[in-house]
């Protein structure tokens, strides 16, 4: 039986008014309007958010659990995205603002920027093996993981086998606990998600048969509750741990500027991502060594459950990548080995866009969406429901739409012509 894929982006259909901005936004065709109402092809859906940027209704919303969730587990750990260094004015130390984390109930904080610079060391050690398929393309980002699965499947060999920072610094952190005798179900790791992408990346690892994560957090729920304590927060612990070179992961680059790469291209906003994907796809980029792709314009900081302005807290975290150094010493706690960065599982294409199992079939297909195109307005105005007019002419081949659904055509067919229009 096909295991359900679980999402954390999720519609208010009594918020939704029809309009179509999520429509024309969406990477993979994923949304159609169907009775003056969004509808989500869950196939499609890669929990990029760009639906819940558009939206002037909020009739988008991403499934994140919030803070109460911490009460679940006697023992909790507070993992924050480093997008999080992002959020908040440079006169807030970082070290005051992760021990207000634990004046909000959680136990332990983790420095993520940390975890990205360990990765960063054990990245730069692999890129010269021989037998990696270059280029080499980043998974930091869950949606374009999702997105190459889905819409360019034959690059999956090119994706760099390594885990997020979360899940290295998640793993670790759950070994250590048990080792020192906390019962498995009684710890929490609480990630602190600036996108909903990672929420579902938790739900639905790709790489590992189980996430070490156990919850997600909206950047936002946090951000909200620390500003009202941090005047009064007096630090307990030396939590920030991390130099510029894990920070600087928070936006588009860094990750690539961290493993000193010279030959890499960082790509950020899913249509330009596409664009470049595309031509990776054609053989036209050989030559390169890594590819860095974010959906979010700026990288991480720009993701959807964050609160500060994209630019902003791109400035931020370029001002606080030089505060921290590029060049100071990492420590190097966690044994860099496969077993503790690495997949422990392959991923597998998910060719949604394939018409039929059948090739014959398929072709024919393709011959009926073809003619069907012709026929429509090609003017992709979104009134039938579908993004475009090929996406409508699919949808018709596939039975899930009619040729009248398009208005034009409904009108040329009452006036009696031959639902063409020229």
């Amino acid at each position: 039986m096909e295991k359900t894929y679980w999402h954390s982006v999720v519609l208010e259909k009594d918020y939704c008014n029809g309009c179509t901005h999520c429509l024309d936004r969406c990477p993979t065709q994923a949304i159609r309007i169907v009775d003056h109402k969004a509808k989500i092809i869950e196939s499609r859906c890669i929990d990029c958010g760009e639906c819940l940027k558009v939206c002037p209704y909020h009739a988008k919303g991403a499934l994140v659990s919030n803070l109460e969730i911490i009460k679940k587990f006697k023992y909790t750990v507070a993992l924050p995205a480093i997008s999080f260094y992002g959020q908040f004015p440079i006169e807030y130390d970082m070290n005051t603002v992760y021990n207000a984390l634990l004046e909000l109930g959680f136990d332990e904080v983790y420095d993520l920027a940390h975890a990205a610079e360990l990765l960063s060391v054990y990245e730069n050690r692999i890129l010269d093996k021989a037998h990696l398929n270059k280029p080499m393309i980043s998974t930091y980002c869950p949606v374009i993981t999702r997105l190459i699965q889905i819409r360019f499947p034959a690059l999956i060999d090119h994706i760099i086998k390594l885990e997020a920072p979360m899940e290295i610094a998640a793993r670790a952190i759950k070994k250590r606990l048990l080792s020192e005798g906390h019962e498995y179900d009684d710890i929490g790791i609480i990630y602190i998600t600036p996108c909903p992408a990672k929420v579902t990346s938790i739900k639905n690892p790709i790489g590992l048969s189980k996430s070490f994560i156990d919850e997600a957090i909206s950047t936002e729920e946090i951000y909200y509750k620390i500003m009202k304590i941090i005047d009064k927060v007096e630090p307990r612990k030396q939590l920030q741990t991390a130099t510029g070179k894990g920070i600087g992961w928070a936006r588009v680059g860094g990750q690539s500027y961290a493993m000193e790469i010279e030959d890499y291209i960082a790509v950020d906003g899913i249509e330009e991502v596409i664009k470049v994907l595309e031509s990776m796809e054609l053989g036209k980029l050989e030559s390169l060594d890594f590819f860095e792709g974010y959906a979010c314009i700026n990288g991480c900081v720009g993701g959807p459950l964050n609160v500060e302005n994209t630019f902003i807290g791109k400035n931020r975290i370029r001002k606080l990548t030089n505060l921290y150094g590029m060049n100071e010493p990492i420590n190097i706690d966690i044994e860099l080995t496969p077993e503790n960065m690495e997949w422990d599982l392959p991923i597998k294409p998910m060719p949604i866009f394939k018409l039929d199992k059948d090739f014959k079939k398929a072709l024919e297909k393709m011959s009926q969406i073809e003619e069907l195109t012709q026929k429509l307005p090609g003017v992709n105005c979104g009134a039938c429901g579908a993004p475009t007019c090929r996406v409508l002419a699919e949808d018709i081949v596939n039975g899930f739409a009619k040729f009248e659904d398009c208005i034009f055509m409904k009108k040329d067919k009452d006036k009696g012509g031959q639902g063409h229009v020229g």
